[in-house]
């Protein structure tokens, strides 16, 4: 099959790669365009076009996904079939071209944490469990026939950052046995809908800023979920003498704090602790505003508290 794979960051770039040492034909790669980043302004390629250029594929890079041009070239690929890992909201005369249609790799077992964040919210709501789904195309978001699902069982520990990294390897080996199974006719279409009766559907929306900020009156293991996932990024944060506090790694204990929450209990040399509604959260990796990412010993040794 002649295949069109659209993405943009790295997360897509193991998929990408799966495919081609699977023997794909890859006649072309569609990721954002060029952006100015850093102090310089340097234009910043995205990483599956960094992948992309290096093995020598087609490059596209519209700025608008309904552009003319950009949707005769498109057509003249002739692909049998499109991929979307990790890239933007398709308008349906760009994901109904392809006679085969087009899939794409959700990091989320679904119908659950269908948007923009399902390794975040998975892991901030406590779940047991994630995965990766295949499924094609359709009019509303994350809501086509399912194909293929592979799931990963969480420890309740682990980041967003490390849990990203599990599924966006376990999503690449899932593409490429969803592409073969498309190719071969050998697959299952499983609608959504059927999965939904009497199910509460938890959503993935994307996560700003003000999302991040701790509220400390929270029970401590809901506080401990919503640093691990935030970690790396966006970061969970507070606020310590007047400059904001990024939260990267914590651990957390139940007990009776016996200060308000919001408080801290520190010995000035390597243990710094925030009082949550039941317990304690125990900071392990942080950055202070305007320094860099440090383990809480040499943060302690810079701050005077």
């Amino acid at each position: 099959m002649r295949i069109v794979f659209m993405g943009t960051p790295q997360f897509a770039v193991a998929s990408l790669d799966a495919l081609i040492t699977a023997g794909c034909d890859i006649v072309a790669v569609v990721t954002a365009p060029d952006k100015p980043a850093g102090r310089g302004q340097k234009l910043n390629e995205s990483a599956v076009k960094q992948y992309a250029v290096s093995n020598g594929l087609k490059v596209l890079q519209p700025e608008k996904l309904k552009n003319p041009e950009f949707l005769e070239e498109l057509k003249s690929l002739q692909a049998d079939l499109q991929v979307v890992v990790a890239f933007r909201m398709l308008p349906e005369l760009v994901w109904n071209m392809p006679p085969k249609g087009t899939i794409n790799l959700h990091a989320s077992l679904l119908p659950q944490y269908r948007g923009a964040a399902p390794i975040n919210w998975a892991i901030i709501n406590g779940e047991k469990e994630s995965g990766v789904t295949t499924f094609f195309l359709r009019h509303e978001i994350d809501t086509g026939d399912i194909l293929f699902t592979e799931k990963v069982t969480l420890t309740g520990h682990e980041t967003a950052g490390e849990l990203h990294d599990r599924l966006m390897n376990k999503g690449a080996g899932l593409l490429v046995k969803t592409v073969k199974g498309v190719e071969s006719g050998r697959y299952n279409e499983h609608p959504q809908s059927q999965l939904l009766e009497g199910v509460e559907l938890k959503h993935a929306p994307k996560i700003f800023k003000e999302d991040c900020l701790i509220d400390w009156n929270q029970p401590a293991e809901t506080i401990y979920n919503k640093i691990r996932g935030l970690s790396p990024v966006p970061t969970a944060y507070t606020t310590l003498n007047g400059k904001i506090l990024k939260i990267f790694r914590a651990g957390y204990e139940l007990t009776e704090p016996g200060i308000l929450p919001g408080g801290f209990l520190t010995d000035n040399k390597t243990h710094l602790k925030f009082a949550a509604m039941d317990g304690f959260i125990s900071l392990t990796e942080v950055q202070l505003e305007g320094k860099k990412q440090m383990g809480i010993a040499e943060f302690l040794r810079g701050v005077k508290l």
